[in-house]
């Protein structure tokens, strides 16, 4: 574990020395980007820095209602709610649907955002899915991420094609999704939808894709509204207006961080020799790998990438390369000669 006093970007400094940096979920770099940061300061200016009532108060800001409208139209469902994280976003649909007509199925590597409670988690597919048929007549609920990082889901969701979709709620963490995939950074949302579950529901966190602390829900409007008179959603705090307003303000500095993390993404694969040593989901921008031996070598080599256990140290070791629209070409080619440097030794 490194410690450091400052945002890391593409590269970090670690007692006086600088290295790389491929890790983390700053996927367009916009965390350090100076104008996105002057598009957040004027809005912290009009906004204030936080805000602490409920958004059920007589008092009502706009921002809220309009940046809701705003992000159902960039992602194609009929409405949305924004919390103030990605994880109180997944504990709200939890809440929710927490019902004895309801039974819970959870996908592996399903994020603990989605989980509520004891989860009866399923080794593979091939389990959950043969437990999904044999199940009571209740109707199933389904937990699943998009990005899994095991290829599983995004963005062919080839095990989702053989559930009776049209009988189950379909609920989805797109935390990693959101903002860096699908038509103009919609994630998974309609191409979820085209499947035509029972009813749909997609969470996510907006600090990934999108650059602020905040979360969302995208469902059909009657869901939304629902989830609007839950004492889970009066009660809590919703995400400051600043970071809201945000999001809208930089749509066109999105699209083209999206457009430079794309050609990123495809020079990394152009000049790696071979990616059989990596989980890679087609249009992400993540490598994960199972590798000890090649974070210690990437590290010797002033490379640091995501390499620990989550979400507890009772879990696997979580090793990943990502890219970042903030990486230079110069970065890229550096990273991928010291991978095919390695990998030829092996």
């Amino acid at each position: 574990m490194f410690t450091i006093d400052e945002f890391p970007d593409r590269s970090i400094n670690i007692e006086g020395e600088e290295y790389l940096y491929f890790g983390g979920t700053s996927y367009l770099g916009l965390q350090t980007d100076p104008e996105f940061q002057l598009l957040f300061i004027n809005n912290i200016k009009k906004y204030g820095t936080a805000y602490g009532a409920s958004r059920k108060s007589n008092i009502k800001i706009a921002v809220f209602d309009e940046i809701d409208a705003y992000l159902s139209k960039v992602v194609g469902s009929e409405a949305c709610i924004t919390m103030s994280s990605g994880y109180l976003a997944g504990q709200l649909v939890c809440d929710f649907l927490k019902s004895d007509e309801y039974q819970s199925f959870y996908a592996p590597n399903t994020h603990s955002a989605l989980y509520s409670g004891q989860q009866d988690l399923y080794p593979n597919w091939v389990e959950l899915t043969k437990a999904i048929h044999n199940s009571p007549k209740k109707t199933p609920v389904l937990f699943l991420d998009s990005i899994d990082f095991h290829g599983d889901n995004y963005p062919y969701y080839s095990f989702l094609k053989k559930l009776p979709l049209q009988d189950i709620i379909l609920v989805v963490d797109d935390s990693h999704g959101i903002g860096i995939t699908g038509e103009n950074g919609g994630g998974s949302f309609k191409f979820l939808q085209s499947l035509q579950p029972k009813e749909l529901l997609v969470s996510c966190s907006l600090g990934k894709g999108f650059a602020v602390q905040a979360g969302a829900i995208f469902s059909t409007q009657r869901i939304i509204d629902l989830l609007k008179e839950t004492q889970f959603f009066g009660g809590a705090s919703p995400a400051t207006p600043a970071s809201l307003a945000t999001i809208k303000d930089a749509h066109q500095l999105f699209e083209t961080k999206r457009a430079q993390l794309y050609k990123n993404t495809a020079l990394f694969l152009s000049k790696l020799n071979s990616t059989s040593s990596f989980v890679h989901v087609e249009g992400h921008p993540t490598f994960n790998f199972q590798n000890e031996t090649l974070a210690t070598h990437l590290e010797e080599n002033r490379i640091i990438v995501t390499n620990f256990r989550y979400p507890t140290k009772n879990d696997s070791l979580m090793s990943r390369i990502v890219l970042s629209a903030s990486h230079s070409n110069k970065d890229i080619l550096t990273i991928c000669n010291i991978l095919n440097s390695f990998f030829k030794k092996e």
